[in-house]
């Protein structure tokens, strides 16, 4: 087999153990791109991405465009002699860079192409109810995420799962199935599965504050799915005492309204909202202003709620 010099592109946790995958294999890691530092917190210092920080633990060549189409950064990518670039949660590049590399450059995408294309593939996996996902890597063509797939893993998603425990799950098998796929690239053995096979094609378009509002007009299947699609972050909410409340957890409940009111609650175990079928008990929650806590902690604080 082949050993490959690679260019690794990512920012984030997820993209930090398929690097480490890499890192360890028979490949040699040539580079890492990834985000610029940005200022945060209170103090507004510089925070590096997960992938810098592990990178500089393993003494690796880090690059840090501001903008991809930088003359000195691709001069410095093109000077690194990759075969290979494997991108992974990082920004859309534009032609002159995927191009580059005399293999090509793949991409892992945490869902089952063509189904899921987008920004928030394990989020939408689970609010629209699906019953299985899994990860795909495939070549980086013009448009996003619609290049020819390599190979795919399935795993099965859990009826009270949310989406970080998914998140965890689909990092570990992602960088089982990264090595995989580098590893038939080296050896020039491996497939491309074009993805013109699937019509009715679900998207998972980024999430922003004003997707997270809880619909109680919705049913209480569809809410439930919600509510585990987007927590522990960005998190499910809705308002209450006009203050913004997230719902971390919730259970089903088929209790029928028979008060017309939005909810209810005893005042000690249980806060119920209302769907337009069933209802959602409020397990684990957090007021605009409070820290997290459980549902009988909430109620045992005395607010009152209007």
């Amino acid at each position: 087999m082949k050993k490959l010099r690679i260019v690794f592109m990512g920012t984030p946790e997820f993209a930090v153990p398929m690097l480490s995958e890499l890192v360890n294999s028979t490949h040699e890691v040539v580079g890492v791109v990834t985000a610029p530092d940005k200022p945060a917190g209170r103090g507004m210092q510089l925070n590096e991405s997960e992938v810098k920080k592990f990178a500089k633990e393993k003494s690796l060549h880090i690059l840090q465009p501001e903008k991809l189409k930088n003359e000195n950064f691709l001069t410095e990518l093109k000077s690194l002699n990759a075969d290979l670039f494997v991108v992974v949660a990082f920004r859309m590049l534009p032609e002159v860079v995927w191009n580059m590399p005399s293999l090509g450059t793949i991409n892992l995408h945490a869902s089952l192409l063509p189904q899921y294309r987008g920004a928030a593939p394990i989020n939408w996996a689970i609010i629209n109810g699906e019953k299985e996902t899994g990860v795909t890597t495939f070549f980086i063509q013009h448009e996003i995420d619609t290049g020819k797939i390599i190979f795919q893993e399935k795993i099965p998603i859990r009826e009270n799962e949310t989406v970080g425990e998914l998140y965890v799950e689909l990092m570990q098998l992602g960088a089982t199935v990264l090595r995989k796929t580098v590893d038939a690239i080296a050896l020039a053995n491996y497939p491309q599965i074009p993805q013109d096979h699937i019509t009715d094609i679900k998207h998972a378009p980024k999430i922003f504050k004003e997707t997270c509002k809880i619909d109680w007009n919705k049913t209480a299947e569809y809410n439930y799915d919600f509510i585990r699609g987007l927590s522990p972050y960005p998190c499910a909410f809705t308002l209450l005492n006009s203050k913004v409340f997230k719902i971390f957890k919730a259970e089903k409940s088929n209790s029928a309204n028979t008060t017309n009111a939005p909810y209810e609650t005893d005042g000690k175990t249980y806060l119920r909202f209302y769907c337009s079928n069933g209802a959602i008990d409020v397990k684990e929650c957090q007021l605009e202003g409070k820290k997290k806590m459980s549902v009988e902690e909430f109620l045992r604080g005395g607010i009152k709620l209007t």
